[in-house]
Formats: C-alpha cells, structure tokens, sequence
C-alpha cells in the first residue's frame, strides 16, 4: 500500500511539472492554426535561405495566424516562428510583427524577440514565440503545425 502511494504521489509530481503545463506551450492569446506551407529555398522570393544566418518573412493569408518566419541555421537546421505577438491577442489594428536581422518587433507594444531561440529580450511579457515544425526534403521546406 505505501508503494502505491509513493508511485502515485510520484507520478503526480511528474506530470504536473511536464513541459506542456508550464504555460509556455498552452499561450491563451494565440489559437492553433492548422497550416502546411511549402517552399523551394531555389525560388527567386526564398532564395536568401540558401545561406546560414538569413530569414525570410511570409505573411500570405493561411499561413500561421499573423505570418511566419523561417531561419536558416546552418543549411542542415531551420526554424520557424509565429509573427504574432505571443503577449497579446492578435488583432487587425496590430499586424505580424517585422524583421530586423534576427530580431522580430510588434510595433503595438514594442516587444522585441530572438528568433534563433523564440525568447523575448525586449518588452514585457511571460510568453516565447510559438515555434512551428520544419521539415528539409532537399530544396524544399515544409512549415507546419
């Protein structure tokens, strides 16, 4: 009996403290959209992606909530980013953030975002950008969620 007792307190404090739950990952003003976005890095408008160290922003309707940003790590790694503000909800009046290098700014409320790591270094606010799946298949790139 005092075994199943310490399994579950211990199964508990487990679950409890996962990474899902840490608020994080569960941001109330962004919603999860459904979306699958491919493009060809050969292509005239992604071509920068070619190189280590640059990004492109794509802010076409269906894809992400208020766009996306794509980074070339290093040819073999890229990373995708939500353009919405996670620290507000979205709304007409405040487009997707823009880009400068490899930081990310809402111009509403001027916070300000890394987009190697998604962490916010300027502003207020509790929350990261919400990161997207990549997936490389040669020349192209799928984004998604």
């Amino acid at each position: 009996m005092k075994r199943f007792l310490f399994y579950s307190l211990l199964s508990i404090l487990i679950t409890g403290c996962s990474a899902s739950d840490d608020g994080r990952y569960n941001n109330p003003n962004l919603v999860d959209v459904n979306f699958q976005y491919r493009i060809n890095i050969e292509s005239a408008e992604f071509n920068q992606l070619q190189f280590p160290g640059n990004q492109v922003a794509i802010y076409y309707e269906g894809v992400g909530i208020g766009g996306v940003v794509v980074y070339n790590v290093n040819n073999d790694l890229y990373l995708a980013y939500e353009l919405s503000d996670p620290n507000h909800i979205p709304n007409p009046n405040c487009p997707g953030m823009t880009m400068n290098g490899i930081e990310a700014t809402c111009s509403c409320e001027g916070n300000v975002y890394n987009i190697v790591t998604g962490e916010q270094v300027e502003g207020d606010g509790e929350y990261a950008m919400k990161a997207y799946r990549v997936e490389t298949n040669g020349r192209l790139i799928t984004i998604s969620n």
